[in-house]
């Protein structure tokens, strides 16, 4: 069982209690949290609240999430975006709001259940029942292409390019300010944070080496479109690197101190565009590409339209 209590920041400020759980805890659903809230599992200032109270700041929230109960992962006939596929590894393109593999919270609707669905037995099996073919993830929010390995030696492959960075992985994003640096590079290592366990941060003491490549694509006035090329592949990496420099991703609430115009948005403006690899049957080495997603494309034109 896990236990915990933190104080409600001013940027919350009216949020729906299940709304800002949800957001803090960004690998448990809302569902997941009204029944945390139902089951007064969930206590505001000593006292239990409905899912819909709307929070103020300073407000003291204490979480008991239980433990995961042993589940049965089960596929579903949920639709993929396929950018390739063969034998030994689908590139899929993963849509906003979808959680990459099961955790407490999310066993249904989950990227897992629907490659288990498509590629029936044909998945490896070296990260378990939970995470099958998985060999990498990225966020719930951020869209874009990611790797699935259809068997135990095409997961150990690529799983040795991740770890000696030879996989490309080119991300594409919207951050907020203006980037005066037409390009540069980020370093600083990334652990957990050590007052917010929710979040990560650059923790140079107990974290793990971390680099980020960017490149300026677009000014927009106080935002800017990037490009960001991954050297390592850390934990929320492009999230940290930039709000450690003053320009957290558009709509990322869990990096950002200040609240998004932009009232449409669903979590961080970040999109895994590109992902290259060599093939781990033939050698030859692939790159495919995802194409933005239309709130993404509509929110650059949008700012266009303004600047």
């Amino acid at each position: 069982m896990q236990e915990e209590s933190f104080e409600v920041q001013y940027t919350q400020e009216g949020e729906r209690l299940d709304k800002v759980l949800s957001e803090i805890y960004p690998d448990f659903s809302r569902s997941f949290f009204q029944k945390l809230i139902k089951n007064k599992q969930i206590q505001v200032n000593g006292a239990v609240q409905k899912a819909s109270y709307p929070v103020h700041t300073e407000d003291l929230i204490r979480v008991t999430i239980p433990d995961a109960v042993e589940t049965t992962i089960e596929p579903e006939n949920i639709p993929l975006d396929i950018l390739y596929e063969d034998n030994d590894v689908l590139i899929v393109n993963k849509p906003k709001g979808m959680v990459v593999h099961p955790s407490a919270g999310h066993y249904s609707g989950t990227l897992v259940n629907a490659i288990m669905y498509h590629c029936k037995d044909s998945l490896s099996g070296i990260n378990g029942q939970i995470r099958p073919g998985i060999v990498h993830r990225i966020d719930m929010d951020t869209t874009g292409s990611l790797i699935v390995c259809k068997n135990d030696e095409s997961h150990i492959n690529i799983a040795e390019q991740i770890k000696e960075h030879t996989v490309k992985r080119i991300y594409v994003g919207i951050v907020c300010g203006n980037v005066t640096e037409d390009e540069g590079t980020i370093e600083g290592a990334i652990g957990r944070h050590p007052v917010d366990r929710k979040k990560m941060a650059i923790n140079e003491k107990n974290g793990k080496p971390a680099i980020t490549h960017y490149k300026v694509l677009e000014r927009f006035g106080n935002y800017t479109y990037m490009q960001f090329r991954l050297e390592t592949g850390r934990t929320h990496q492009i999230r940290v690197h930039m709000a450690s420099i003053g320009h957290p991703l558009l709509g990322d609430t869990l990096y950002s101190s200040g609240r998004s115009p932009f009232k449409h948005l669903q979590g961080q403006t970040l999109h895994a565009k590109t992902i290259g690899f060599v093939h781990p049957k033939s050698g030859e080495y692939m790159e495919f590409s995802a194409p933005l997603p239309e709130y993404f494309d509509n929110l650059l034109k949008l700012l266009k339209s303004r600047s």
